[in-house]
């Protein structure tokens, strides 16, 4: 039978509360007997540039979708040696940082450690540990200045904190059994994600069908001479959406301003990640100009829209304000859509512009080549095909809510089990790197070709519009 991971037998005290009790042979010592602050300087400035993320860790930005500035020269940026610890100083209190797997080029800003000797830790389970939820407490603790501005994690700071050592075999194997690990969670995670895409395709087709044909299946259709969308039925019309609603592109940006009247913002990750904005959303606070508030206040029946983005096809994802709400405005990169409700339904139109034959005419439409963005006049001209009647319109929209609300209702479940998977993981790679479980004597099968390559990065259930980034 072979062994699994269970507590060690022996332990003590740790000199760390968050640590409560380790392994008796393990060592525990503060930073600085570990590692040393290192301030070298790149003299050509053509080494690799390394992206510090809290969600990646230290990787090459070329390996990144990324839109930042470059400088002109990258001569006196810091160097990162591989296996140098590399922290976003400003970043830290959200774990934006890692162990360096190349040498290459960070900001002057960041700090860049080194250990004392390669004999201490191994760099992987380093990474591990230092991306713990533990570990993020103590950055965020010691860190000070103003939160999510000037908040930093300054050497001293760093260097205080405590680390756990174990034996460096006793590391590799944790490393080893974790990846083992991360191998079986990827794997579960891509197997529930790919049930996502087949049911998203499953609504996508109920929703492309019914905005598209209708509901009856014997209905006369008349043709359009649109590639994508070639027949409607007959008594249908095909119109750009400028006859039928307004499109405003918002200018209220995040900032807050002196003289301005205090407001809350529907951001862009409040579109792309939710179908319908209601008061039970988190918004972020701004304040906004008298104009700025008459013009872009969200109103029930509003369809927004996100008008640009990284990725070509995260451009116009809808999203529909479903009830009243008070000061809430719409946030800069979105396009605000207002229909005009005695011709076309709100609801209909953000069905409208969730079918696929709608969404393509705005992919082809968009602009770019780091980032892609729609023109109004793009917007403008999108082809809707429109029932005659609203009344036509709304039991279309409620056929496709009838036959759609199962599919939610099971990408729902599947979300929170993903959720529930990556806690898991979380927690397992906490316990193992902080010796509440004792791998030693577990038999590990051999990493699949497709396993996890690199530690510490999430598995996420859905993208990120965006996220902190050096």
């Amino acid at each position: 039978m072979h062994e699994v991971a269970k507590p060690y037998s022996t332990l003590k005290n740790a000199g760390t509360h968050w640590l409560g009790k380790i392994p008796a042979h393990w060592e525990e010592k503060r930073g600085k007997f570990f590692f040393r602050e290192v301030d070298e300087r790149s003299q050509t400035g053509r080494e690799e540039l390394l992206s510090v993320s809290h969600k990646t860790g230290v990787t090459p930005r070329s390996q990144k979708n990324v839109t930042m500035f470059k400088a002109e020269s990258y001569i006196g940026h810091k160097l990162a040696r591989k296996d140098d610890i590399v922290i976003n100083t400003m970043w830290a209190w959200m774990a934006a940082l890692g162990v360096a797997t190349d040498t290459g080029i960070v900001s002057p800003a960041y700090g860049v450690y080194r250990p004392h000797s390669n004999e201490l830790f191994d760099p992987r389970y380093l990474d591990y540990l230092l991306r713990t939820p533990m570990m993020k407490w103590e950055y965020l603790t010691r860190s000070t200045g103003i939160r999510s501005s000037r908040l930093r994690l300054y050497p001293d700071k760093f260097l205080d904190i405590s680390f756990p050592r174990p034996p460096l075999e006793e590391q590799i194997k944790m490393v080893a059994f974790l990846r083992v690990k991360e191998s079986q969670i990827a794997r579960l995670i891509r197997n529930k994600q790919r049930l996502i895409a087949l049911l998203n395709e499953q609504k996508q087709g109920i929703i492309n069908r019914a905005v598209t044909r209708g509901l009856d299946p014997v209905a006369p259709m008349k043709p359009t001479g649109i590639d994508w969308m070639p027949v409607v039925p007959a008594h249908w019309e095909v119109k750009p959406l400028k006859q039928v609603c307004s499109v405003q592109f918002s200018n209220v940006d995040k900032h807050s301003l002196a003289g301005e009247k205090p407001v809350l913002l529907c951001n862009y990750t409040d579109v792309y990640k939710n179908d319908f904005i209601d008061s039970s959303m988190d918004f972020m606070a701004a304040t906004a100009s008298d104009g700025e508030i008459a013009r872009f206040s969200l109103e029930p029946g509003d369809v927004m829209i996100t008008k640009d983005s990284e990725a070509w096809d995260d451009i116009g994802v809808p999203a529909l304000v479903h009830e009243p709400l008070e000061r809430v405005l719409c946030g800069y990169h979105l396009a605000l859509l207002r229909s005009k409700q005695d011709m076309l339904t709100p609801e209909f139109l953000f069905y409208a512009f969730s079918a696929t034959s709608i969404m393509q005419q705005l992919h082809i439409a968009a602009s770019g080549v780091t980032r892609y963005g729609l023109s109004k006049l793009s917007i403008k001209n999108t082809l809707l095909p429109i029932p005659d009647t609203v009344a036509e319109q709304q039991s279309i929209v409620e056929q496709i809510v009838k036959q759609t609300d199962p599919i939610d209702k099971a990408k729902m479940r599947i979300d929170q089990e993903i959720t529930l998977i990556q806690e898991y993981r979380q927690r397992l790679i906490a316990d193992v790197v902080t010796g509440k479980l004792d791998v030693r004597g577990v038999d590990l099968p051999e990493l699949d070709a497709d396993a996890v390559t690199t530690p510490g990065i999430p598995l996420d259930a859905t993208p990120e519009p965006a996220e902190v980034d050096a």
